[in-house]
């Protein structure tokens, strides 16, 4: 947790010098405080991003695609043609193989007709209890099968449930249906919802999963939905731990094997073609740490299964998830020129987190670069700059550098001495 820092005054020479300040942190490693070169005064009224030009305390490091890079126990070697596992705390690719190569999704495909479905139901164009008609193209959709009968009304509930456990493509349009009229309109909505989350290699040509040369994805693209689902909707997310639900006098189970082997697993979908292989998007919670884990191309449903547990389990054992940014603190206290205040928090209004691994969080270096001077009126949100995070010399992530609190201007007589003091600076 990052500690409010007392204000500290850079002296500029022409409004222009950069200065590196090592500060030590609550979790021990030190802050760099980058003062950057400021072509000119930047005002709240026109948000600065951050600085062209960095100071040599802050020069440029390498960017890491996965956290595991820097672990000394490597990632377990899996049965599997692509895989994956992200922190959704941090949001950080723990390890990756084949991370973004194109696959078909099979009834992976659910995960995001199930988002598009949730979103429809927060926005009130749906009900759980609400009655959908079961048309003759979703009677027919061939594949794994709920078993409605054509021509029937069947809960919106229900149908989830049908998606969810029993992975049901009949279900799957069913309600592909009512949120948009058709399966072709209800796909353009699942791109629509791919391309807000920056999935750049995914297009759905369908809501099942069934093949279609432009229906295809990545593992990563599949975890960011995985991640995105579990936090968006958090209060529908107990479907994907029930183990088996009965419909028209017949029961299934849930085909994700891992919800009977660990208790901590809670989801996510199954998928098979033969094209695709065995694959599986599973998730588990420990001590309130969610790691979501993407297999594809398994040869088998166990194989799925153990491969997928042995890549929770690594990343759960071998990293850490800790807080970097407080949202409830500024990162730094910064010199404020020409305002009614003297000093102005930079941060974050979130909290931020950060996955290494394990026993490393003390050695996690953060750098806030920001411009100088900060003048006077600076509006709360404002971006000034970013704050970067490195261990081992390697790039972890990077964010905003946000002001906390609005600044007014001063009066004339304060800005006037503001001004006379940056001459002399």
């Amino acid at each position: 947790m990052l500690p409010t820092h007392t204000a500290h005054s850079f002296p500029l020479k022409k409004q222009s010098r950069c200065l590196a300040i090592s500060l030590v942190l609550a979790f021990s490693p030190a802050l760099v405080l980058a003062q950057q070169k400021a072509a000119a005064p930047v005002a709240a009224s026109a948000p600065a991003g951050a600085a062209a030009s960095a100071p040599a305390a802050a020069a440029a490091v390498d960017t890491l695609s996965t956290v595991g890079q820097l672990s000394s126990i490597p990632a377990p070697e899996l049965a599997a043609k692509a895989w994956l596992s992200i922190d959704a705390n941090s949001g950080q690719v723990i390890t990756a193989q084949n991370g973004n190569e194109k696959i078909e999704p099979a009834s992976l495909t659910k995960i995001m007709s199930a988002y598009v479905i949730f979103q429809a139901i927060e926005n009130k164009r749906l009900s759980l209890d609400q009655k959908v008609n079961i048309s003759e193209k979703a009677w027919k959709t061939e594949g794994s099968r709920m078993f409605a009968k054509v021509n029937t009304q069947v809960s919106v509930d229900d149908l989830l449930q049908g998606v969810i456990v029993q992975s049901g493509n009949d279900a799957t349009v069913a309600l592909a249906e009512a949120v948009a009229g058709s399966e072709s309109a209800f796909a353009a909505l699942m791109n629509q919802e791919a391309a807000k989350m920056g999935l750049t290699h995914t297009h759905f040509a369908n809501a099942t999963g069934l093949p279609d040369p432009e229906h295809y994805t990545t593992v990563y693209d599949l975890g960011i939905m995985a991640m995105r689902l579990a936090k968006d909707f958090p209060q529908y997310f107990h479907y994907y731990s029930q183990k088996e639900f009965t419909y028209n006098k017949i029961k299934q189970h849930n085909r994700n094997r891992l919800l009977w082997t660990d208790p901590t697993v809670d989801g996510m979908k199954t998928g098979h073609t033969s094209e695709a292989g065995y694959c599986l998007v599973a998730t588990a919670l420990r001590d309130g740490r969610r790691v979501v884990t993407v297999l594809v191309g398994a040869a088998s449903d166990s194989a799925r299964a153990e491969n997928s547990l042995k890549l929770l389990n690594w990343s759960f054992q071998n990293f850490d998830t800790i807080k970097v940014l407080d949202g409830a603190k500024p990162l730094v206290q910064a010199r404020v020129w020409q305002g009614q205040a003297d000093t102005v928090g930079l941060g974050q209004p979130s909290t931020v987190w950060l996955t290494v691994p394990r026993g490393k969080g003390p050695d996690v270096k953060p750098e806030a670069r920001y411009t100088q001077p900060l003048i006077a009126p600076l509006t709360k949100g404002a971006k000034v700059g970013t704050v970067v995070f490195t261990l081992d010399g390697k790039q972890l992530r990077q964010e905003p550098l946000l002001v906390l609190n609005d600044v007014a201007q001063a009066g004339i007589f304060g800005r006037l001495v503001d001004k006379v003091r940056l001459m002399f600076q």
